[in-house]
């Protein structure tokens, strides 16, 4: 059995949608555990609430609770979900990443499975460099990262195909996740537990 930590920032709830859906499909999949956890807002409130859908889907996640590094520590798989912000990660999302110093310099991120997955407003607004981009941390923990590649039907949807993550194109409307896409990360996030599981497995026996 395995823990899952879903960690994600959203600003309208595209992202937010992905990791939902990330989160139950882990719990499907047979985790043990699974946690769906946001990074803290780094906007000020004037700035949040000056945009409708950002301020509403900031008041409709208020429950959601705040990752923290000892939530990092205790998963076995770490789902990491961003929209893009000029073919990066967003700086909420890196803000958290920029704290696990500790737990690298200790050796506690080492073979963890990662996996990420990001929206954008256009097709071709930085997916893949973003998700590109996360994976140069990945690489710092000594981390498994577990991508979907073309696994599965699902990634040779035209709508999908991106085997670095699963993606949507949001149009820049909120909540504005395609059926296809969904089943993307949901795919993801099984992928990633069967991987996590087996190494555990395989670790027991070493």
């Amino acid at each position: 059995m395995t823990n899952v930590a879903v960690i994600y920032y959203s600003s309208t709830g595209n992202v937010h949608t992905m990791a939902k859906a990330a989160a139950e499909s882990a719990v499907k999949a047979g985790a043990a555990e699974v946690r769906l956890l946001k990074v803290a807002e780094l906007a000020p409130a004037a700035v949040v609430e000056s945009n409708p859908a950002w301020a509403a889907h900031a008041a409709d996640t208020a429950d959601v609770p705040e990752a923290t590094l000892a939530d990092l520590e205790w998963a076995d798989v770490v789902l990491f979900g961003t929209p893009t912000r000029y073919g990066l990660p967003a700086a909420q999302l890196k803000q958290f990443i920029d704290t696990t110093g500790g737990l690298w310099f200790q050796g506690k991120l080492v073979n963890k499975v990662v996996s990420s997955f990001t929206s954008t407003s256009t097709a071709h607004g930085g997916q893949e460099s973003t998700l590109l981009a996360l994976n140069n941390t990945f690489y710092h923990w000594g981390s498994i990262i577990v991508a979907p590649g073309f696994a599965d039907p699902v990634q040779f949807d035209p709508a999908n195909g991106n085997p670095y993550g699963a993606s949507s194109v949001s149009g820049n409307n909120p909540n504005n996740v395609a059926e296809v896409n969904v089943a993307s990360v949901e795919f993801q996030a099984r992928r990633a537990v069967e991987i996590a599981a087996a190494l555990k497995r395989g670790f027991a026996t070493v």
